[in-house]
């Protein structure tokens, strides 16, 4: 099952690197990461979207719960939750296709952030479902380049994590 753990960590060096650290000593995928400063400076929150049993999660869990760079962890995945993804797609946009490519980012709520006279980079956000069925939906051929930033998340309503 799909899980997304987020955790509030100390923003120094090398912090980073023992967290995925403990990932890859123990065999566990790391499907996306994100990372950066929160309001505190000196607190990054980091977000992992991992897969596993519910086992494996708690092992997961625990061990992250062991450094000490570590303050708080929560996996959102066990409630509600809200998740996005950035996605930047440069694609072919010469002739009818151009039309087509400006038709697709409309449909899907993207924008188109920089033209060329044959390229568009097109800018979408959302879940990582949506952003796969864009490009399921557009001709492959077309597609240049893709950059994606991963699942970044936050509980809804009450659920906080925080010190």
């Amino acid at each position: 099952m799909r899980h997304i753990i987020s955790l509030l960590m100390e923003n120094e060096a090398g912090a980073l690197s023992r967290v995925s650290g403990l990932f890859s000593a123990r065999g566990y995928n790391i499907e996306s990461l994100t990372v950066a400063p929160t309001e505190d400076a000196t607190m990054s929150r980091m977000t992992i979207v991992t897969s596993g049993s519910d086992e494996v999660i708690e092992q997961i869990y625990k061990q992250l719960n062991k450094l000490i760079e570590v303050f708080a962890v929560m996996d959102l995945s066990e409630g509600e939750h809200l998740e996005r993804e950035l996605m930047l797609v440069k694609v072919r946009a010469v002739g009818a296709a151009r039309e087509e490519m400006k038709r697709m980012a409309d449909i899907f709520r993207g924008s188109i952030i920089d033209v060329t006279d044959k390229t568009y980079t097109i800018q979408l956000t959302g879940t990582g479902n949506k952003l796969d069925s864009f490009l399921q939906a557009i001709d492959r051929s077309l597609i240049l380049e893709t950059v994606r930033t991963g699942a970044s998340g936050i509980g809804r309503g009450d659920r906080i994590l925080k010190l």
